[in-house]
């Protein structure tokens, strides 16, 4: 993959005017830049990476992922968390848990040029963090240059062409987005506040990235309190685990993937499609719904999800397109998630005609 590939398009005249980092990195997690009323320039300045590049995280960041992460255009995403010295998570069986103030969670986004061996010379993109303030949770983008040895604070976004060979084996040109700080806030809108929308959990009680349960393992770090043992605590299936029920499969995906917006305090409750994980009522996932504000990303079809009928249904109908103001998701996808697709469309067509 050539460095053109990734060359950064356009991101403003506040990126390029980014103050230089000083130099001086913090030995560890900084708490003063975290807890400051600006964003650092640079993201090496917070201490929560160990190396320049952001490949080793400091003492007392944790990595973690998710079960069904959210699809990016492909991206690889590597997952962190930090949490104060003395400070605790508190565990909440359906929502994002609450983090203490001075709190972390870090996501890189990464492409190597076969994602089918996505860590075989994978090129970091951009790193998010969001960070518990006193005030609330605030979202700040940072960029990495050609070299990966700086990321820079980038609140008006940009955009990068990439080239990959996704993880079906097709060649794809990605019109990659970084999003501003606005957009930030549409995705982790909940009401008039910014949420995390992975750390639940549902997401996070399987095996992860240190080879064991991950509410057992924050647990015994003493960073996460008051959850019960994993076995007692709730859990999604993963998407693409063919032994798994599909309807479950389905809902897990639209899950982690659509309910963000797609709830009574999200930035879609307008579209009476709600798609959360505890959502009951069929209707309410769209089964034999019309649409209440679909503009024309409902084409000529009648129902939300038509059940049997998947062809006719506007929610494979928006998952199939990259049309702007058609698709679906509206932010972060460019192409098409084909085993998305193939997983919705399937259940769909299980679903017995006169279901909901």
């Amino acid at each position: 993959m050539t460095s053109a590939a990734f060359r950064f398009l356009a991101g403003g005249v506040a990126l390029l005017a980014a103050a230089c980092s000083t130099g001086n990195e913090p030995d560890g997690p900084d708490l003063s830049v975290i807890l400051a009323s600006e964003p650092a320039p640079t993201i090496d300045q917070y201490g929560l990476f160990a190396d320049p590049s952001g490949r080793e995280l400091s003492e007392g960041v944790v990595a973690y992922d998710l079960i069904n992460p959210l699809f990016s255009d492909h991206a690889a995403k590597h997952r962190a968390v930090f949490v104060p010295t003395g400070e605790t998570i508190s565990y909440d069986g359906e929502e994002a848990f609450e983090f203490p103030v001075g709190s972390v969670l870090i996501k890189t986004f990464a492409f190597a040029p076969d994602m089918r061996a996505a860590d075989v010379g994978e090129r970091y993109l951009e790193t998010r963090l969001l960070i518990r303030k006193a005030d609330g949770w605030q979202a700040y983008p940072y960029i990495w240059n050609a070299d990966e040895t700086e990321a820079r604070y980038a609140p008006v976004g940009g955009k990068q062409t990439i080239h990959t060979i996704a993880p079906d084996g097709e060649a794809v040109e990605i019109a990659y987005a970084v999003p501003n700080r606005n957009q930030c806030k549409t995705c982790h809108q909940s009401g008039d506040e910014i949420v995390p929308i992975g750390p639940k959990a549902r997401n996070l009680n399987h095996v992860g990235p240190h080879d064991v349960n991950q509410i057992a393992d924050w647990t015994a770090r003493g960073i996460l309190a008051g959850a019960p043992a994993a076995e007692q605590a709730p859990a999604v299936p993963a998407a693409y685990a063919d032994a798994e029920p599909l309807e479950l499969r389905a809902r897990a995906w639209l899950d982690i993937n659509c309910a963000h917006c797609h709830k009574a305090d999200g930035g879609a409750s307008n579209s009476g499609l709600f798609l959360d994980w505890h959502e009951t009522d069929p209707t309410g996932w769209g089964v034999h719904k019309r649409p209440v504000a679909a503009g024309r990303g409902a084409g000529d079809d009648l129902f939300v999800i038509e059940p049997g009928a998947p062809e006719s249904s506007i929610l494979l109908g928006r998952m199939e397109s990259t049309e702007p103001g058609v698709l679906m998701p509206e932010l972060g996808r460019s192409v098409l998630d084909h085993d998305s697709i193939s997983l919705i469309r399937d259940w769909i067509a299980a679903m017995p005609a006169d279901a909901g």
